[in-house]
């Protein structure tokens, strides 16, 4: 029998509409008993097959408010629908359940769990997609990269400490 895998799975977007908006990243952090690999698909690597295929083996894909955005991106542009496939936890709901609220960023720093990168937000995000698109800024799309890096394993990170307060 193999190994349960679990993912953390966040996107990076030009905008808040699913209809209007375009996907510039999913990020997707795998996790099993042996370790732990980082996929990131970046402009026109995002398609179905890709994400299938970097999915493969999962067993539970954790998110924070993937319920609300991720997923319903996710299944606009990709036709893929997640819940459909994997199982999937919304972490947002744990954290409601512990009275921790806000965005994730909020979140994290209510837990402690530190990052990197400071004061560079889901806005920032868009204006470095459009930095590296438009203008062929290199170091742009590395932060923009290394941001949603950071958010992918800091879900794992959140996971870990709703289980301790649990």
């Amino acid at each position: 029998m193999g190994r349960s895998v679990d993912a953390y799975l966040d996107i990076e977007t030009t905008g808040l509409s699913r209809f209007y908006h375009d996907r510039t990243v999913i990020g997707v952090y795998l996790v099993d008993g042996s370790g732990n690999r980082l996929v990131q698909l970046v402009g026109e690597e995002v398609t179905r097959d890709n994400l299938v295929q970097a999915l493969e083996g999962v067993d539970t894909i954790f998110t924070y408010t993937g319920s609300r955005f991720d997923l319903p991106f996710i299944r606009a542009f990709l036709g893929v629908d997640v819940v459909e496939r994997y199982h999937h936890h919304d972490l947002m709901y744990d954290c409601w359940r512990n009275n921790l609220y806000g965005g994730f960023k909020a979140v994290e720093r209510q837990l402690g769990i530190p990052r990197q990168l400071q004061g560079i937000d889901g806005y920032d995000a868009v204006i470095l997609w459009w930095r590296h698109r438009n203008d062929g800024d290199q170091n742009a799309l590395a932060l923009l990269l290394q941001y949603n890096k950071e958010d992918v394993v800091n879900l794992k990170t959140l996971r870990e400490r709703l289980i301790s307060i649990a």
